[in-house]
């Protein structure tokens, strides 16, 4: 039976499409932020990357909260739309204060405005929108081929503003004449982009009701023994399926219930590896301005990174159908990466660049499926909760994927940059140390490599599809 189709074309890209907004925040903080504020702003990178560890333990909170604030709303733009639409204010707000810190302030007062507006920003603000963004996956469509497509879709505006961002910042702050204010100019422009597109994606799609998103589940009384089905409600059980009528629960209780999926810790821990990576190779821009010389490569390995993975999540949807699932299509595809990865660390001691945007394309390729069905892994390991507990925790569930951006991003730049500071960096230098430039490649080349590796284990373990179809043939069997 062909499974029901929920989404247009222009739903798919108009969702697809939000991840603009998000990216001009992410992009422009990951890869800029740090030199912003070590060599034009003069902070030391050791201090702020503390400051941006101990920011993120707020994050670690926040995730939860807004996840069961968004399961727990209720309102005619539905759960997760409003969250979305109205938080994304404040994160345009942060983000220029971020590169506003005022020049006649004191070292102590520059450090305390950079990590009240950074901890607003990412605690506060981009949580509620990035949380909410994510859910809509479960929210919009009951279709895992809709959910694959829209998350290509997705991660295809999300490596195209990046590419953008990484290629014309340093351009643009050059334009407007450098330093401080400079930097601000680009900002505004940026929050003024995202508050469009962000604008747009809320716009550009509806939430199923929970009638809808329930019709034709069926589960099992995971909590209570002795609970029987019939008539479409669980009797002796906490929850009725037929009248979409979920029990109420606290955080804690949907804690718990994140907490016994095995499945849901694995993406936690492949998210947060997947973004430390991401911050340790956007400290590419030491790399390209000490070691290569060109602070202006950072936007041609960009392109090594971005133009392969947009090629590659436009055939995820494909390659999920050829492989019948994501469980080895995404392990097969970080072996590659791993093994890419590895070609550019031997290319960056080799000294040849050529070879290196070579190696950094084929490693962006191979991890672009996961890339892409992230989202829809995300929404099966949902499914499994629900399977297993007959309750609904999307917007909990989907939590992990600002959890592990923003923590694992987080602390990836600071690991950058207590690195940079015990290496004897030093801001705005025309030469560094032998020491730093050890560390540099370390940085750039080795740790992207490693963290890949990890990941490619972690995914060997993440069945989920598999797991859901036993549970179903297993309910099935009890009708």
């Amino acid at each position: 039976m062909e499974e029901k189709t929920y989404l247009k074309w222009y739903n798919k890209v108009g969702y697809g499409s939000g991840d603009i907004a998000g990216n001009v925040v992410y992009a422009l903080l990951s890869a800029f932020v740090m030199i912003f504020l070590t060599d034009t702003v003069g902070m030391n990178a050791g201090v702020v990357g503390t400051l941006i560890a101990v920011s993120k333990l707020f994050d670690g909170i926040s995730d939860i909260l807004f996840g069961s604030l968004i399961d727990k709303t209720k309102s005619r733009m539905g759960k997760a739309r409003p969250w979305m639409f109205y938080g994304y204010f404040g994160c345009a707000v942060c983000l220029v204060a971020i590169f506003s810190i005022p020049a006649g302030i004191s070292p102590f007062a520059k450090y305390a405005w950079f990590f009240i507006a950074y901890t607003l920003l990412n605690a506060g603000f981009y949580t509620a929108n990035n949380i909410a963004y994510s859910a809509l996956t479960a929210l919009i469509t009951k279709n895992n081929h809709e959910r694959v497509q829209m998350g290509s879709i997705r991660f295809m505006f999300a490596f195209g503003t990046s590419m953008l961002i990484q290629t014309i910042t340093v351009g643009m702050v050059a334009h407007f004449g450098g330093g401080a204010a400079a930097w601000r100019t680009v900002a505004i422009i940026y929050a003024i982009v995202g508050l469009i597109s962000n604008t747009l994606s809320v716009m550009s799609v509806r939430e199923l009701s929970p009638e809808e998103l329930e019709d034709g589940e069926t589960v099992k009384d995971g909590e209570i023994k002795g609970g029987e089905i019939k008539g479409g409600e669980i009797k002796g059980g906490e929850m009725k399926i037929a009248g979409g009528q979920e029990e109420k629960y606290s955080l804690a209780d949907a804690f718990g219930l994140l907490a016994k999926n095995k499945y849901f810790l694995m993406i936690c821990g492949a998210y947060l590896l997947m973004q430390i990576y991401s911050a340790t190779l956007n400290m590419g821009i030491y790399f390209m301005t000490y070691v290569l010389k060109n602070a202006n490569l950072l936007g041609v390995f960009s392109w090594a990174i971005n133009i392969p993975m947009i090629i590659g999540l436009l055939f995820t949807p494909t390659l999920v159908a050829r492989f019948h699932g994501m469980y080895r299509l995404n392990i097969y595809g970080y072996t590659l990466g791993t093994i890419g990865r590895l070609g550019t660390a031997i290319a960056g001691y080799m000294g040849s660049v050529p070879l290196m945007l070579a190696c950094t394309a084929i490693a962006a390729l191979g991890m672009s499926p996961l890339q892409g069905d992230m989202n829809a892994l995300i929404a099966t390991t949902s499914e499994y909760t629900y399977l297993t507990t007959g309750k609904r925790v999307d917007g909990t569930m989907y939590s992990c994927t600002s959890f592990g951006t923003k923590v694992g991003g987080g602390l990836g730049t600071a690991i950058a940059g207590w690195l940079l500071a015990l290496s004897g960096y030093v801001g705005g230098a025309a030469e560094q140390s032998a020491s730093c430039m050890n560390m540099l490649h370390v940085m750039y080349l080795w740790l992207p490599m490693i963290f890949n590796l990890l990941i490619t284990l972690l995914l060997t373990k993440l069945d989920v599809e598999k797991a859901n179809e036993r549970l179903k043939a297993g309910h099935a069997r009890q009708q």
